[in-house]
């Protein structure tokens, strides 16, 4: 635990962690020290001056708190007058060639521009002479689109890009009223995390042309959750909308601070994954080719499994440990063949250093903490004479091609689970439609055995049921959710003291003993 040291804000006594900057300390104890350049994962530029504050002895009588870190006894002026004046000054200055387009700024509801200019100024423009008139739509590449007129310059951009990504694409150029952000000739953003810059720009300059007028950002329902574009699990944020009669429709995957995860960035695959939540979805229960109603297949389907003498049961890395440990319990009763089977899932190289995993799967490690074998062999070897496979999402198209799919299952009946419509399900002799990861709640163990609790976010008009439901209905013991997450707190030693809405917005960090202690 980091030391502690007590100092004055306005007079008042607070106690903040040594070692921080003065925004970064006293904003943890709920004081808020406006700034516009300064991001923590950054370092300070101290190039915007809005968080010039006072110190009554000691030092300076003015200095930028990004810059300045806290010591003991400090004592920091926040609202004297001559602060308050410089907060104007400086917002004053911002704006005088800022356009006033809120209305259709994507940014309008998220802007520190505005809420700064709301709380630290309210003051009617003095401006008598024409706005400085800059470009608009500058195509950066990598789908960013840059308006320069809304800029105010604070470098967090460039510096993201030169320190984080080291590619470097973009430079301010020119001084004065003419400075510019903009790419080097031929250089656009060319990297996979440059859609961050969107998130890390305060005003609404760096666009996204993936969100860039799609949605009012005040409409949307903002809900934590977990990106399961791959194994390192990034905590994001899931902005979703349901407009008047029509159905839940996600808008876009944003990063969720979470230091021992992904700090504030995320890839820009694992942010445009949000995608395939909206599109390509089975939304219908399926005997054969015909649509049928629920009750229907589900009758099928458990005479079809009381007829098989040799069945396999094939869950995806995907799937949440609740999900796992229902879909497990469902094949020890029935005596099944049960695999992780998922190679394909694995794009060996595509990874990097930072964020990205090669390993495309969610929750691999759940498969390994349970116990489930995910051996190519004994799946094959178990495919080889049985009557039935029940695939619980698990998509089979990324390990096997189609002849080696057709291979596989041979006269094998299939039992298709899946929240996709694909040729796989297409030709099933069962496909039952299940929920995806944004329409339910559940937990995951990422690729540095963290483990994090995501919560429903959508509410589609027409409610799919989600694996624990699915296999209870096809005889697995454990009827709900609440019944496999008790089983897995007895499989799992961390989590026998907590329920799900305790597990820390961080996750828990699985230690090697931690880890090892599983009776599953």
């Amino acid at each position: 635990m980091a030391d502690k040291i007590k100092l004055f804000v306005n007079g008042e006594e607070v106690e903040v962690e040594s070692g921080k900057n003065l925004v970064d300390a006293v904003s943890a104890v709920g004081i808020e020290i406006p700034h516009l350049c300064y991001h923590p994962a950054l370092g300070a530029d101290g190039n915007c001056r809005m968080c010039l504050v006072g110190l009554e002895e000691g030092g300076p009588p003015l200095v930028p708190a990004c810059k300045t870190p806290a010591q003991e006894g400090m004592k920091v002026l926040l609202d004297a007058e001559h602060i308050r004046k410089i907060q104007h000054d400086v917002m004053e200055f911002e704006l005088i060639n800022h356009p006033i387009d809120c209305p259709v700024c994507d940014q309008a509801g998220e802007c520190k521009l505005q809420d700064y200019y709301m709380g630290y100024d309210r003051k009617d423009s003095r401006m008598t002479v024409p706005q400085v008139t800059k470009s608009k739509k500058l195509d950066f590449g990598g789908g960013v689109v840059h308006d320069q007129e809304r800029c105010i310059v604070c470098g967090r951009c460039v510096r993201f890009l030169r320190q984080i990504t080291k590619t470097g694409e973009l430079g301010i150029i020119n001084r004065t009223d003419t400075a510019r952000v903009n790419i080097f000739p031929g250089r656009p953003i060319d990297n996979r995390y440059g859609l961050n810059v969107v998130d890390l720009c305060p005003v609404g300059a760096m666009t996204s042309s993936d969100f860039r007028f799609k949605q009012r950002v005040w409409f949307l329902k903002k809900v934590p959750s977990v990106c399961h574009g791959c194994a390192k699990g990034c905590s994001i944020t899931i902005d979703h909308n349901r407009e008047k009669y029509q159905d839940d429709i996600i808008y876009r995957f944003r990063p969720r601070l979470n230091q021992q995860v992904n700090g504030y960035f995320m890839c820009n695959d694992g942010r445009l994954s949000y995608r395939r939540e909206n599109e390509g979805r089975l939304t219908q229960f399926r005997l054969g080719k015909n649509e049928r109603d629920m009750l229907d297949v589900i009758t099928g389907c458990n005479k079809e499994i009381a007829h098989s003498r040799k069945t396999v049961v094939l869950v995806s890395p995907d799937l949440s440990l609740e999900q796992m440990v229902s879909v497990k319990a469902l094949a020890e009763k029935l005596g099944a063949t049960l695999s992780g089977f998922s190679d394909g899932y694995i794009k060996t190289g595509d990874g990097d250093d930072y964020l990205i995993s090669d390993d495309k799967a969610a929750n691999r490690k759940g498969l390994e903490i349970l116990g489930i074998d995910s051996s190519r062999k004994s799946f094959e070897e178990a495919m080889a004479d049985a009557e039935l496979l029940i695939n619980f999402n698990n998509d089979l198209s990324l390990s096997y091609d189609e002849s080696g799919i057709r291979s596989l299952l041979g006269d094998t009946r299939t039992i298709a689970c899946s929240t996709h419509d694909d040729e796989l399900t297409g030709q099933a002799h069962f496909a039952l439609a299940i929920s995806s990861y944004s329409e339910y709640a559940g937990t995951v163990i990422n690729c540095d055995n963290v483990l994090q609790h995501f919560t429903k976010a959508v509410t589609k008009n027409n409610e799919l049921p989600d694996v624990c439901a699915i296999a209870a209905e096809l005889g697995s013991p454990l009827q709900n959710a609440g019944q496999a997450y008790a089983e897995l707190q007895r499989a799992i030693g961390a989590l026998s003291e907590y329920q799900p809405a305790d597990i820390p917005a961080e996750g828990l960090n699985l230690n090697d003993s931690e880890a090892a202690n599983v009776t599953a």
